[in-house]
């Protein structure tokens, strides 16, 4: 058995949000990330304007799509190669990684301007990949302990003039700042995909099979006949899987 797929699988709560990717595209949106591992004073956890997938082979998407949701497509790795996207490295926080990304963080802050800030530029972009081997995910502004390296995680992170490249954790909770952030990542980041670059679109019973497939047909029908066809043809169900698995 492959300890990888060939194919990135992206999960979401409800065939409505199902929907809307397929027809604008992955939005970026803010998400909380445990940089706790790093010691910043200030805070434990920074919002990134982010996709994230996941590389794990289908015999393995169980708990994932027991935590994310049960609606989702898989894309082609090529596809993610092309549009920017990497795996995420992980991080033990004991580890020599660790403390390097700490000491990095100490020397751009005693270094002179403008240094100090081009040098939190780089960090930030790293940081925006790197992720504790173990650590807390916010669900629902609650902590959940979760294993990171168990998810297998590529991530997109949105880059525009008028996005902002990261929100701490107080701006973040301040609701009118996430939606105005989140908004101007729609308007100037969707991450776009075409319908060769589709493997999968699950949805989570048989019964669900009909209503996507209507939609594709009715509001995907800007897109040539053949790949319409296509579309349809990659309509499963976790339900079907599962048994199968």
């Amino acid at each position: 058995m492959q300890p990888k797929s060939n194919t990135l699988f992206h999960f979401t709560r409800n065939i409505e949000n199902l929907k809307l990717i397929l027809s604008s595209g992955f939005w970026p949106r803010y998400c909380l990330e445990d940089v706790s591992w790093i010691g910043y004073d200030e805070f434990n956890y920074v919002a990134y304007p982010m996709v994230c997938f996941c590389e794990a082979p289908l015999s393995r998407i169980s708990e994932h799509v027991g935590f994310y949701g049960s609606f989702g497509l898989g894309l082609t790795r090529q596809w993610a190669e092309k549009n920017g996207l990497n795996p995420v490295f992980y991080t033990s926080p004991g580890s020599g990684m660790a403390q390097s990304f700490k000491r990095l963080n100490e020397l751009a802050n005693k270094a002179a301007k403008p240094l100090n800030g081009e040098i939190k530029d780089l960090m930030r972009e790293y940081l925006s990949f790197a992720k504790p081997t173990v650590g807390t995910m916010l669900l629902d502004g609650e902590p959940v302990q979760k294993l990171f390296y168990q998810e297998s995680e590529w991530r997109y992170v949105a880059h525009h003039p008028d996005v902002e490249k990261y929100l701490v954790q107080g701006s973040f909770n301040k609701e009118e700042t996430r939606i105005a952030c989140n908004q101007a990542s729609f308007d100037n980041c969707l991450l776009k995909f075409a319908p060769g670059d589709i493997r999968y679109i699950f949805v989570r019973d048989d019964s669900d099979i009909p209503n996507i497939i209507k939609f594709i047909q009715d509001e995907l029908d800007y897109h040539p006949a053949a790949d319409l066809k296509v579309l349809t043809s990659r309509v499963t169900s976790l339900e079907s899987i599962h048994l199968d698995l």
